[in-house]
């Protein structure tokens, strides 16, 4: 038996305006900006989780991120997180950005992409199994078995 399972798919979504700070010299979003609003979406996911305690021990250890098309100064966002894969020491979360139309942009996906975190509480250096809470919160439901 395999230590991935598959999650309940629980999902948090944000809403952003691109600011002048969010952009390069030519008013199209900086590609930090991206990470940022998907950030903020995470930590949207595990309030609604109730699991506070994840931010301190969730390290990324691979992020990937496929940029589709430019977000515009003035642009309203919306990053959308949930829980693609649930391992034994890791998760991996699935994310979109879309851009809501805008000037002469029909708006659509910005970006999308992964980040995959291992779990490491503190006083370790090493990746741990999670935490039973984190399981329950963020794992199958109704009795689904690993894949």
């Amino acid at each position: 038996m395999n230590d991935v399972v598959a999650p309940r798919n629980p999902q948090a979504s944000i809403e952003r305006t691109v600011e002048w700070v969010d952009t390069d010299a030519s008013g199209h979003q900086h590609n930090s900006a991206i990470v940022r609003w998907v950030e903020a979406a995470e930590a949207e996911l595990f309030r609604s989780l109730e699991l506070p305690d994840y931010f301190p021990s969730a390290p990324r250890v691979q992020q990937v991120i496929n940029y589709r098309a430019k977000l515009w100064f003035g642009q309203r966002v919306t990053a959308t997180v949930r829980i693609h894969t649930l391992g034994r020491t890791s998760m991996t979360l699935a994310f979109e950005v879309h851009g809501h139309a805008h000037g002469t942009s029909d708006g659509g996906i910005a970006a999308d992409g992964t980040v995959t975190v291992a779990h490491v509480p503190a006083g370790s250096s090493t990746a741990q199994p999670w935490p039973a809470h984190i399981r329950e919160a963020a794992g199958p439901r109704n009795g689904a078995r690993s894949t």
